[in-house]
């Protein structure tokens, strides 16, 4: 027991020295051709895994700390001061300072206690006697890989009209769709042919880093339109009604390929982990 508590506080402190350094440091980003994908909140996701969804809040807690700081003392960008209460303030007066710890720290926390409940939940459904429970855990991850697909090959390649003779229109568009959906199947196919148990520990570490990204994102971003829209729209220079474009591009785009970015990191980095240390829990203790 005692050596148990020792473990857990080492591998605390080290996803939090982790966390720190790719807060600090280009290790945070992977550069995708038209995307540098954030991938600061892997180690909070695999906190909430491996050390519980108490450890995991506090890892978000962390990771919403760094956003503090940097968009603080560096404010790269215009919008900076929505992940900053004291620019907030600057900017939209008193009220900015609990818009800001909201925006910084909630989505955050909730990055490490959200994808722990989203594996347990999906190994049960993987582990349970109904086909219909896996295959609509398969469906859904065929649609997302589909829509990160299509929405990566779509801002990859040039907004071109009647590239093909016979193809009139955003031909990029069409590619992006044909290839998203040859992806989903494959997976689907893949999926299905893997089996009821073989695997499944690996399908629910991959939702779990899938969920965890996209917690972040949508609290950030619909955070951003309900309590700054104004503010935002006047520091990025669109007009107010074009916020939510805005917002729904972020989301469609970066949202999605982060979140298939995080589910392919933390699958393999949780798998090795697993090799070691087991998920937190007696559920997901059990052997795949």
């Amino acid at each position: 027991m005692k050596n148990e508590k020792t473990y857990e506080l080492v591998l605390t402190a080290l996803f939090t020295a982790i966390i720190v350094i790719m807060a600090f440091t280009p290790l945070g980003y992977i550069p995708l051709v038209v995307i540098n994908a954030t991938i600061i909140h892997i180690p909070v996701i695999l906190g909430a895994l491996f050390l519980g969804p108490k450890k995991g809040a506090f890892l978000g807690f962390v990771f919403g700390l760094t956003s503090f700081i940097n968009n603080t003392f560096k404010a790269a960008t215009a919008s900076a001061f929505v992940f900053s209460p004291v620019l907030a303030y600057n900017v939209v007066g008193v009220s900015g300072i609990f818009k800001s710890l909201y925006i910084c720290f909630v989505p955050r926390i909730l990055v490490g206690v959200v994808p722990y409940f989203v594996y347990i939940l999906i190994r049960r459904a993987l582990r349970s006697e109904q086909k219909s429970a896996r295959i609509v855990v398969n469906a859904a991850a065929s649609l997302i890989l589909f829509i990160s697909v299509r929405a990566f090959i779509i801002r990859l390649m040039p907004d071109t009209v009647n590239l093909v003779v016979y193809l009139p229109g955003k031909v990029n568009a069409v590619i992006g769709t044909v290839i998203g959906l040859l992806a989903g199947i494959v997976l689907m196919a893949a999926l299905t042919v893997s089996g009821r148990k073989k695997g499944s520990a690996n399908i629910a570490l991959a939702y779990a880093g899938l969920t965890g990204a996209f917690t972040n994102t949508l609290l950030v971003m619909s955070g951003i339109f309900i309590l700054y829209r104004d503010a935002y729209a006047q520091a990025v220079g669109v007009a107010g009604e074009a916020v939510l474009d805005v917002i729904m591009g972020v989301v469609t785009f970066n949202g999605i390929v982060e979140a298939v970015v995080a589910a392919i990191l933390v699958a393999g980095v949780g798998y090795a982990l697993t090799r070691v240390k087991p998920v937190y829990g007696k559920e997901s203790r059990a052997k795949a």
